[in-house]
């Protein structure tokens, strides 16, 4: 079965190396620079903490980058052990610089994806989901454009940030209620 994966995998970097073209190139080192360290996230995370009605999302939103880096970096890729596509390849066909980690599943895609996953499970409105969502694929979709990820670790990125999304409003709401320190 993981034969059949890792072939599947390998077909799919290979066919979307063919749509390299300069401009996209430096579209997706853009998108995949954006989802470092969550940059992106932290910058999205701002104006829910200062709007005092949001506050208590934006919090639900940092612990669920904590949960879903505890799991997805802390955890799992140094148990798996899976080495990047990128390694196999000569220094002129990079994009950008080989990351220094192994590659299951995909952080980027993991962090961007609990944000997806706690506004819709926060009950944000549509027109705050909808470009969180968008950015988040544009991010996990570069990881695999950029040879950096293959799609399995994509794909496993997003069931664990949607996941730990869910886990952390879950807890929240459970533990911490909305109106003790984050006036509705």
């Amino acid at each position: 079965m993981f034969s059949r994966l890792q072939r599947l995998d390998n077909r799919v970097l290979e066919n979307i190396s063919r749509i390299h073209r300069p401009k996209l190139n430096r579209i997706m080192v853009t998108a995949s620079r954006l989802g470092n360290a969550g940059i992106v996230w932290w910058a999205v995370c701002l104006p829910f903490l200062i709007i005092p009605r949001w506050r208590y999302t934006g919090l639900t939103i940092i612990f669920a980058l904590g949960l879903t880096s505890l799991m997805g970096e802390g955890i799992i890729k140094h148990t798996v052990k899976r080495v990047r596509p990128c390694h196999s390849l000569d220094e002129e066909e990079q994009l950008i610089k080989k990351p220094k980690y192994y590659s299951f599943p995909s952080g980027h895609t993991a962090s961007s994806f609990s944000v997806v996953s706690v506004a819709i499970f926060s009950q944000c409105p549509v027109y705050v989901i909808i470009p969180i969502a968008l950015v988040a694929s544009i991010i996990a979709f570069s990881r695999v454009y950029l040879r950096v990820h293959y799609l399995t670790d994509v794909l496993v990125g997003f069931l664990l940030g949607m996941t730990c999304g869910a886990i952390t409003v879950l807890l929240m709401n459970a533990i911490v209620p909305k109106t003790l320190f984050f006036p509705v």
